[in-house]
C-alpha cells in the first residue's frame, strides 16, 4: 500500500478536457509516483464522500454497492465508517464479510438469483433479500425461510446515463401483490426499494419514484403490511465526468439531496409511522476518488475512407481493461508536464485492442490533446474509480486487467 505524508488536502490539476474537480493530495501524489499502468484509489476521499452522504441524508443507512469497486480495502474503509454492503451474489457477500461488514449490514440486492445462490447467501448469514416476482418469493421461502424481503418497484430511468429500467422491478400494483404473497409464504415483508438509474442527472427522477413508493405504502396499510424500511437505491452521480461532447455533466447534487430529504418525509406520512431508510450508492462514493495511470500507445494522424484526416489517440487502456463506460461518457484526461499551453489537436480517444468499439464515438468523441504526445507518455484518466476493475476482462486481446493501488486514509 502506498502512503503519503503530504498534508495538503487537495491539489488543482490542469487538464485539456475540462476543469477537473480538485484531486486529493494523496491521489495526485500516488498518480505521480505510479509506475506501470494501474488504478489508484484514495481511501481518504472515499471515506469523506461517505461522511458527506451521511450529513446530507441524516439517519440513512448506507449499503455500498460492491459492484462499483470490489476492492477489499475500499469495502473495509466503508465498513469501519459504518456502511454496509449491497451484494448481488454469494461471492460479493463473502467479500463483504471478509472485509469486515457484519452480516446484518449486508443485503442481497439482486432480484435475479438462483435457488443455489439464495441458499448460499442464507448460509452466510444474510437475512434480507430483494425481490420483484412471485417466483422469486417462492424460491426465497423455500431456501431462505423466514427471511426479510423488500420489493423493488420499477422506475423509468429517465435522466440517467444508464436507465436500468428493463431488467429489474415490478409495477407498484404488483409490488403489493408480491409482498402479500411473501407474508403468506412465511417471509417478512420488510420493505420497498427503487433504483432511478445509474449516474442519475435529475432530481425529478427521485420525486417520481417517491410518488410511486408512497402509493404502494398507502395500499399496504389496509392489508396489514407495515414495512420497516424503504431503500432509495443507488444512482447518486459522480461530478467529474464529461458528456460525449466533452462538456461537464454538472449533476445537481444539492437539489437531489433536498428532494431525497423531502421524499423521506413524504414516505413517512404515507406509511403513517416510523420508517427507516437505506441508500446503496456505488459510483458516488468511489468514481471521483480513483484515477487510472495509463500511457500513450500512439498519437496517429490517419486518412479515413471518406478522405478526411483525423487524429487518433490510442491509450494503453480502454473499454476492455478499465474504461468500459467510455461509450456513454468521457473521462477527463491529464497529460503530466504537457498542459502548459502548447499546441493541441482534436483526437478520437481509443483503447489498445483490435476492436472497433474500444473508442469514444467517432462523431462526437473528439478531445483536445497535446500535438507532441509521444508513445510512452503518461496519461491520468480521472474519475475512473467506479467500475474500472469490475467491468474489466481477464485479458481481451492479451491486454491484462489493471492492477490497483490504494493510498490515503480518513485522516489524510
Amino acid at each position: 500500500m502506498h502512503r503519503t505524508d503530504r498534508t495538503a488536502r487537495a491539489v488543482r490539476v490542469s487538464t485539456l478536457t475540462g476543469t477537473a474537480p480538485a484531486l486529493s493530495a494523496p491521489l495526485a501524489a500516488a498518480l505521480a509516483d505510479a509506475g506501470p499502468d494501474r488504478l489508484v484509489l484514495d481511501l481518504g476521499g472515499i471515506a469523506r464522500a461517505h461522511a458527506t452522504l451521511r450529513r446530507e441524508l441524516p439517519g440513512v443507512h448506507v449499503r455500498f454497492a460492491l459492484k462499483a469497486c470490489p476492492v477489499d480495502e475500499v469495502v473495509g474503509t466503508l465498513a469501519r465508517a459504518g456502511a454496509g454492503a449491497d451484494a448481488a451474489s454469494p461471492a460479493e457477500i463473502e467479500q463483504a464479510l471478509r472485509a469486515g461488514v457484519p452480516a446484518d449490514r449486508v443485503h442481497y440486492g439482486n432480484t435475479v438469483k438462483s435457488d443455489r445462490d439464495i441458499a448460499a447467501a442464507h448460509r452466510l448469514g444474510v437475512r434480507t433479500f430483494a425481490t420483484d416476482s412471485l417466483e422469486d418469493v417462492a424460491a426465497l421461502a423455500a431456501h431462505a425461510p423466514g427471511a426479510r424481503v423488500f420489493c423493488r418497484v420499477a422506475a423509468q430511468g429517465e435522466g440517467a446515463v444508464w436507465g436500468l429500467s428493463h431488467k429489474f422491478g415490478c409495477a407498484p400494483a404488483d409490488a403489493v401483490r408480491v409482498l402479500e404473497h411473501a407474508r403468506e409464504a412465511g417471509l417478512v415483508p420488510s420493505g420497498l426499494s427503487v433504483h432511478v438509474g445509474s449516474q442519475q442527472m435529475t432530481a425529478e427522477a427521485w420525486r417520481l419514484a417517491v410518488d410511486d413508493l408512497a402509493g404502494v405504502l398507502r395500499a399496504l396499510r389496509p392489508r396489514g403490511i407495515t414495512p420497516d424500511h424503504v431503500n432509495l437505491g443507488g444512482g447518486l452521480p459522480a461530478v467529474g465526468y464529461l458528456d460525449r461532447h466533452g462538456h461537464p455533466l454538472d449533476p445537481p447534487l444539492d437539489k437531489i439531496f433536498a428532494v431525497l430529504r423531502e421524499g423521506m418525509d413524504t414516505l413517512r406520512r404515507a406509511h403513517g409511522g416510523p420508517l427507516d431508510f437505506v441508500v446503496e450508492p456505488g459510483r458516488y462514493l468511489v468514481a471521483d476518488h480513483g484515477a487510472v495511470r495509463a500511457h500513450v500507445a500512439r498519437l496517429a494522424r490517419r486518412r479515413e475512407p471518406g478522405g478526411a484526416d483525423r487524429y487518433w489517440l490510442y491509450l494503453s487502456c480502454g473499454k476492455f481493461n478499465g474504461l468500459y463506460e467510455m461509450d456513454a461518457l468521457q473521462y477527463r484526461l491529464v497529460f503530466p508536464g504537457r498542459t502548459g499551453g502548447g499546441p493541441t489537436v482534436p483526437a478520437v480517444v481509443a483503447g489498445p485492442t483490435c476492436d472497433s468499439d474500444d473508442a469514444y464515438s467517432h462523431e462526437d468523441g473528439h478531445v483536445r490533446v497535446p500535438a507532441d504526445l509521444a508513445s510512452g507518455d503518461p496519461v491520468w484518466v480521472l474519475s475512473s474509480g467506479a467500475y474500472a476493475l469490475s467491468y474489466t476482462t481477464r485479458g481481451f486481446n492479451g491486454f491484462p486487467p489493471l492492477p490497483y493501488t490504494v493510498t490515503g486514509g480518513a485522516d489524510d
